[in-house]
Parts: C-alpha cells; structure tokens; sequence
C-alpha cells in the first residue's frame, strides 16, 4: 500500500537534489562571467553557432506567425468593423507574448539540445577532464562563454522574430485583405507603448535566454558520459527548457499585468 508514496518520495529527493546541484552550477557559472566578457573572442565565437544559425528558423517561423495572426484576427475583427485595428492586434500579441516565448521555444530546440550536446559530448570524451588536468577552468573556457552568447542571442532573436511577425502580417493584412496601409500602421504605433509592452517583452526574452541556456549547460555538464546519456540529456534539454518558458510566461506576466 506504501510503495506508491514510497516511490514518490524518493523521486521528490532526486528532484530536489538535482535541483540543488542546478543551483550550485549556476552560482559556479556566474561567478566566472567576468572572464567571457574579458576575452569576447570565445563569446563572440558562440554568439555565432548560437545565435546567427538560428536566425533563419526565427525568421520563417515569425513570419508564418505573423501571417497567420493575420488572417484569423481579420476574421475575427471584420465582424465588428474593426479590420483597421489588426496592426494592433498582431503587434502587441508578438511583442507581448509570442515573440519571446515561440523565439525561446525554438531556440531550446534548436539552440539548446545543440550546447547539450556538444558539451556532454566534451564530457564524454574526457574533453573537460583534459582542460582540469591542464589546469584550464572549463567553466572559464567552456561553459561562461556559451552562457553569456544565450544570455545576448535571445533577446535579439526575439525582436527580430516580432518585427518579421509584423512584417508578415502587413503583407497579408495590407497586401492581400486591402486593409489601408496607413491605419495598419497609425493605430499599431498609437497603441504600443514601448515601456508597457516592448519592454516588458523584451525583459522576457531576457529571463528566457538566461535560462534555457543554464539548463542546456547543466544538462550536457551533467549527463552520464555515454552516447545514450548525451542523448537522453539533450532530451531533458528540450523539454525542460520549453516547460520553464511556459511556466515562466506566466509568472511574468503575472507580474507585469497583473495590477
């Protein structure tokens, strides 16, 4: 009668502490910061694999959003005669919410199952071993430098997956449903404030990039040193990363909304 309490109990433990060893990873990480910013070679180097070889999945997924924003908030607001608001619509719902949480999504898939992997392959290979036995700080050379690239690359990739949002709403509001060009625009840039909204946003993308890329490097530092443990690691990547967007989303807007 015991053993499903049993069993949940010990999971809750094993929770807690891989939590607690998440913790401790992140303070040893940030405490090593200063160096990344110091030789930007190694972060701009990351910037790169992290953040411009995500920009195409960004940028296509932005603007199919956009475009589909488009069409249904047509729809649905032709119905009480206000198609003219549909720049208003689509921009505060990309800058709000969807441009930070759908660019975080993909960049844990894309961005974050790929610093996983690559740094549980270096453990793996007894890459970070080397390092310690050179007396080289992995958390200096390796992990602070991928660190800060997410931190940047996130928020980045957030404004621009909104702006493309926009722009692909334009092409299908203005374009094809010949709504007038002018209302598009005038009411969107009437309405948006940028402290309330494209801020608030932008804090979020902030948050998120700070985080899916903290758990993507916990994981791959972390993981058991076999194929099949890389591979379960950068499962763990992808959908913890993606649950503590959501989870996230809802704090923050809790707080920045909520009254």
């Amino acid at each position: 009668m015991t053993e499903p309490f049993v069993a949940l109990g010990r999971w809750l433990l094993a929770a807690l502490a891989r939590l607690g060893r998440a913790s401790l990873f992140g303070g040893r990480l940030c405490a090593r910061l200063g160096t990344a910013c110091r030789r930007f070679g190694l972060t701009l180097e990351q910037l790169y694999a992290i953040g411009v070889r995500t920009v195409m999945i960004v940028v296509v997924a932005g603007a199919f959003v956009g475009m589909v924003l488009a069409l249904q908030g047509y729809y649905t607001l032709v119905n009480f005669g206000a198609e003219s608001a549909l720049g208003v619509l689509v921009a505060l719902s990309l800058v709000r919410e969807l441009g930070p949480v759908v660019a975080a999504l993909l960049f844990a898939g894309r961005a974050g199952s790929a610093l996983t992997a690559e740094v549980g392959l270096m453990k793996s290979t007894d890459q970070l071993a080397a390092l310690e036995m050179m007396a080289v700080d992995p958390y200096r050379r390796v992990l602070a430098p991928r660190f800060v690239a997410g931190f940047i690359s996130l928020p980045l990739l957030a404004i621009l997956f909104s702006a493309i949002g926009v722009y692909g709403a334009w092409l299908v509001g203005v374009q094809m449903l010949g709504i007038d060009a002018g209302a598009f625009w005038g009411q969107m840039q009437d309405s948006v404030d940028f402290h309330a909204d494209v801020l608030n946003g932008l804090v979020k993308a902030v948050v998120f990039g700070a985080v899916v890329t903290w758990i993507a490097l916990y994981e791959g530092h972390d993981c058991v040193p076999t194929p099949a443990g890389v591979s379960r690691a950068t499962t763990r990547t992808v959908v913890h990363g993606s649950l503590a967007v959501l989870g996230l989303d809802f704090l923050l807007t809790a707080m920045m909304y909520g009254g």
